[in-house]
């Protein structure tokens, strides 16, 4: 069976990643599976282990780095990891499935380095810095501090988009859709 392959997308928060991520993963055709992160955060409401993440201690997840047992990960905020397990992506493709990586930028650009031809990665951009406060605004899920934290971090992801293999503008949820879409048909066919 063939081996899958690795896509890579990667965003600013509010680009709307998360709504394109679940319209493409809705077209079978693809053979699109979601990897399972790994993360010290503690469960929230009704998620469960295996499904929405692999919730490890501290000490589990450090025991993990040392083990090289990660494609990438990140330590959010002070004692808050979240990382992408080998053994996740190697299980996924060796299906012959194609293993979607919701990563942030720099994980997108250090996974992209490590799989090279193996992996397409697609960075999915704001319009521009103001609809992305905007967005961020109409979510009324964050405060005006966290926003404007999320928009300083975006003007600096927005600097990497150039490093990703193709750059997707959302001004439309449908052209984006289809447009990332595109480029992984073409890619996994190739």
């Amino acid at each position: 069976m063939e081996q899958g392959k690795l896509i890579i997308i990667s965003a600013p928060s509010g680009s709307g990643k998360s709504t394109i991520i679940g319209r493409i993963m809705q077209d079978e055709s693809l053979r699109l599976a979601f990897s399972v992160s790994a993360t010290t955060r503690p469960r929230r409401g009704q998620e469960v282990h295996g499904v929405d993440y692999y919730y490890k201690t501290i000490e589990e997840f450090q025991q993990m780095i040392e083990n090289d047992e990660l494609v990438e990960y990140q330590e959010v905020y002070e004692g808050r990891y979240y990382g992408t397990p080998k053994s996740e992506v190697e299980r996924i493709t060796s299906m012959g499935m194609n293993v979607v990586l919701d990563l942030d930028v720099l994980g997108g650009v250090n996974v992209k380095k490590m799989y090279g031809d193996r992996a397409i990665s697609i960075f999915i951009q704001p319009p521009s810095v103001e609809v992305l406060r905007q967005r961020l605004i109409n979510r009324g899920t964050d405060s005006m501090e966290d926003i404007q934290a999320r928009v300083d971090k975006a003007e600096f992801e927005i600097s990497i988009g150039p490093q990703f293999d193709h750059t997707v503008v959302n001004d439309d949820l449908e052209t984006a859709v289809n447009e990332v879409h595109d480029l992984i048909a073409d890619f996994i066919t190739r």
